[in-house]
């Protein structure tokens, strides 16, 4: 049996576009932790998660305990790192300014460190038995993961160029439709999610009016993160809902969600008020959602999002899932356990096309708008050290993006910005 001898936290800045959302704006640079685990073996597993400081303080302690365990023992992680904490877990502080993730406490907390260790524990399980993650899943049931182009309003630049790429400005319909043909001939999308909220619901309506003209039969997706009241939800759900493979989040909550299903029928899909198994049994009695999108991150790790999947397939709830700015590693594991889940009816989220930089050697390629799923032993990627280094030392470098706060960012243009109250419409 092999066992760790060292488990390696790495923090790292990447580069991250102006996009825009319902409570402001990307930094230039996004924190991402990188985890590495190590046998007895010789081998070395890897993966990734959220860098802010929170998420970091967890990883470090976590590192700490795990040498000299069992390499398989994932499935007490959650256990260890709890216990790793000074104190109960419930001291740890609450984390995620940006507030986009849905609830925040410390169990989500925990759950997200513990994904990156289990991710690793995984790949480096599959070096040494020579299969791919997915086998150890239980086996592919699709050999690619369809991926729906991300859209997002956006400036052409962020006000101190840092950062900069040549997607330019999206702030209108127009400037919508031209990044969703470059996600289009660049990638093969098929399908694409617009990242709604950032302006009144009356120019996102004509945004997706627009998409749908310029791409006739393609599902379309409006996410503005719980930014619309109930009434301003209906009003969407009545102009555009019929053009919408469903509407996420369009208002904050379980009960506004059950409202606006109830009044309109539309499919509603959320990664903000499921975000936990505690969430689920209200949300589904109250028929508050019909497609969960699951994030490896936040709900535990590969084997936690297959148990959400059994949950949602046995209730009859969609599932799909959700991205927020990650790299290669990340994307590598939400391709194996996309390929694993049977029900995966919607194509899942990626933000990766938005980066520019990866830690692996060799970044994935979307033909099709899909990704292959690797037959390679464990993830199928290799860690690009150099890269790392590069990255850690900008983090080094930048004491002051030591958290994603997407409020500070905004208020480099807007001095006077808060925090907006939802639902903002």
């Amino acid at each position: 049996m092999s066992r760790i001898i060292r488990a390696t936290v790495t923090p790292i800045l990447i580069s991250d576009p102006p996009l825009l959302n319902v409570l402001g704006v990307h930094q230039p640079y996004t924190p991402r932790t990188i985890i590495e685990i190590e046998t007895d073996d010789g081998v070395t597993g890897i993966g990734e998660t959220y860098g802010d400081t929170d998420y970091l303080d967890v990883a470090r302690k976590l590192a700490e305990v795990l040498p000299g365990r069992d390499l398989t023992a994932v499935n007490g992680l959650y256990t260890l790192a709890s216990a790793a904490l000074t104190g109960s877990a419930d001291n740890v502080k609450e984390f995620d300014p940006a507030g986009l993730r849905g609830t925040r406490n410390n169990e989500k907390l925990i759950r997200s460190v513990v994904s990156a260790f289990e991710v690793a524990s995984l790949d480096a399980l599959g070096k040494t038995t020579g299969l791919p993650v997915h086998c150890l899943l239980g086996g592919k049931v699709r050999d690619r993961v369809d991926y729906s182009g991300y859209l997002f309003y956006r400036w052409a630049e962020h006000p101190d160029g840092e950062a900069p790429d040549d997607w330019g400005a999206a702030l209108d319909p127009d400037g919508v439709v031209r990044q969703a043909q470059r996600f289009a001939d660049d990638y093969g999308f098929t399908s694409f999610k617009l990242k709604g909220g950032v302006f009144e619901p009356e120019q996102e309506i004509a945004a997706i009016k627009a998409l749908a003209k310029a791409f006739p039969g393609y599902p379309l997706r409006l996410d503005p993160n719980g930014g619309w009241s109930v009434e301003a939800s209906v009003r969407v759900a009545e102009e555009v809902g019929d053009l919408l493979e469903y509407m996420e989040d369009p208002t904050a909550g379980v009960d506004g969600m059950a409202e606006v299903r109830k009044r309109t029928g539309a499919v509603l899909a959320t990664n903000m008020c499921v975000t936990t198994f505690a969430e689920v049994p209200e949300a589904f009695a109250k028929d508050a959602v019909q497609v969960v999108l699951s994030d490896h991150h936040y709900w535990g790790g590969l084997q936690a999002t297959r148990e959400l999947a059994a949950l949602c397939r046995t209730y009859g709830v969609g599932l799909s899932m959700h991205s927020n700015t990650h790299l290669g590693i990340s994307l590598a594991a939400m391709t194996h356990v996309a390929s694993v889940i049977p029900q995966l009816s919607y194509a899942c989220d990626s933000h990766r096309p938005w980066q520019t930089e990866d830690v692996i050697t060799e970044p994935h390629r979307f033909t099709g708008g899909a990704i292959e799923v690797s037959d390679a032993p464990g993830l199928g990627v290799e860690l690009d050290r150099d890269a790392l280094a590069a990255l850690h030392e900008r983090w080094l470098a930048r004491p002051d993006m030591r958290d994603r706060d997407d409020v500070a960012a905004m208020r480099k243009v807007h001095p006077d910005w808060i925090q907006p109250a939802l639902p903002r419409w």
